[in-house]
């Protein structure tokens, strides 16, 4: 049965039956696989948001504009072209975000369901990698 409390110990199964760990340099090991793991969510956060701010920034107006100006009676049928590129580069984003989403959550599970294991060391590399990736990532969103 497994524990319901942290403990210190270099033997440990982490997400899946082939990932058994059973001494301390495997242990070593696991922590910083995790601990990179966690890096990778924090810059994979960081860059969603920034994708999210250019995406907004390079989008000329609003989807609700556009789409008002499609129905508009007055508007050229030249201009249908330019907006309905903008629509398909829209959901090309919009897609992509989704996508880059959908990692960032199985990343968060498979870091979360580590921390399950009620291992000390794996807690303390997951903490460890989340200030770490944060400390890294978190500049970039400053910059242009």
């Amino acid at each position: 049965m497994a524990s319901m409390h942290f403990i210190f110990s270099d033997t440990a199964v982490l997400l899946f039956d082939f990932w058994s760990v059973h001494s301390p340099a495997g242990m070593a090991l696991s922590v910083l696989v995790l601990l990179l793991l966690a890096v990778l969510y924090e810059g994979i956060k960081v860059g969603k948001a920034k994708l999210l701010n250019q995406v907004l920034v390079n989008l000329p107006t609003s989807i609700s504009q556009q789409t008002i100006a499609e129905t508009d009676g007055d508007s050229a049928g030249s201009d249908s072209f330019p907006v309905g590129r903008t629509h398909h580069r829209w959901y090309l984003c919009h897609f992509g975000q989704s996508l880059i989403h959908v990692i960032q959550v199985v990343i968060g599970y498979f870091i979360m369901l580590a921390v399950m294991s009620y291992n000390t060391w794996i807690f303390l590399g997951v903490v460890l990698g989340s200030a770490v990736g944060y400390y890294l990532a978190y500049p970039l969103l400053s910059t242009a």
